[in-house]
C-alpha cells in the first residue's frame, strides 16, 4: 500500500493540475507514441513559444483533475501513453502547432480536448486548428480592400485621363 506522503504529494499534483485545467482556454490530450526525444524537445519549445505547456503526465493524475473540473467524458482518450497540453491564453496556436506536427508525424495522434470548458471532439479540434489565424484572415481582408481600391483608383485615373484629351 502506498505511504501516506505518497499520496499526499499524488494529491497535490492533481490539485495543481486541476487549478490549471480549470483556468485554460485548452487542455488537449494527444498520444505521443513513435516520436523520439528531439522531436518532442522540438514540439515542446513550439508549443511554450505560442504560450501553451507540454507534459507528460500519469493518466490517473490526469483523470482525477479532469473530474475535479466537472469532466468525466474523456476516459476512452486517457488510455496508453498520453501527453497534456494546456493553454492559458488563446488556444488555436498550441491547437495548430500540435495539429501541424501530428500531420507531419503519422503516429501523434489527437485524442481529445476541451475548449473553454467544453469536451470537443478530435473532428472538432482538427477543423478548428485547420483555421487560418487571425492575422491571416485580417491580411486577406486588408487585400481584398486594397484591390478593390486599387480598381477604383485606375477607374478614376482613366476617366480624368479620358476628360483630358477630350479636352484637347
Amino acid at each position: 500500500m502506498a505511504s501516506e506522503i505518497i499520496l499526499k504529494q499524488k494529491e497535490e499534483e492533481v490539485k495543481k493540475l486541476a487549478e490549471k485545467m480549470k483556468d485554460a482556454s485548452l487542455v488537449l490530450l494527444v498520444d505521443y507514441r513513435g516520436i523520439n526525444v528531439a522531436d518532442v524537445t522540438g514540439l515542446r519549445k513550439a508549443v511554450r513559444e505560442v504560450g501553451g505547456e507540454y507534459s507528460v503526465i500519469k493518466n490517473n493524475i490526469t483523470r482525477r483533475a479532469l473530474k475535479e473540473c466537472g469532466i468525466d467524458t474523456l476516459d476512452e482518450a486517457l488510455e496508453g501513453p498520453t501527453a497534456v497540453i494546456i493553454a492559458q491564453e488563446e488556444y488555436l496556436p498550441s491547437l495548430k502547432a500540435i495539429y501541424k506536427f501530428a500531420k507531419a508525424n503519422e503516429f501523434y495522434k489527437i485524442k481529445g480536448g476541451v475548449l473553454d470548458g467544453k469536451v470537443s471532439s478530435v473532428e472538432e479540434l482538427t477543423t478548428l486548428a485547420q483555421l487560418p489565424s487571425r492575422e491571416e484572415l485580417i491580411a486577406k481582408l486588408a487585400g481584398c480592400l486594397l484591390a478593390n481600391v486599387s480598381k477604383l483608383a485606375a477607374t478614376l485615373d482613366a476617366v480624368r485621363v479620358k476628360k483630358e484629351e477630350e479636352a484637347k
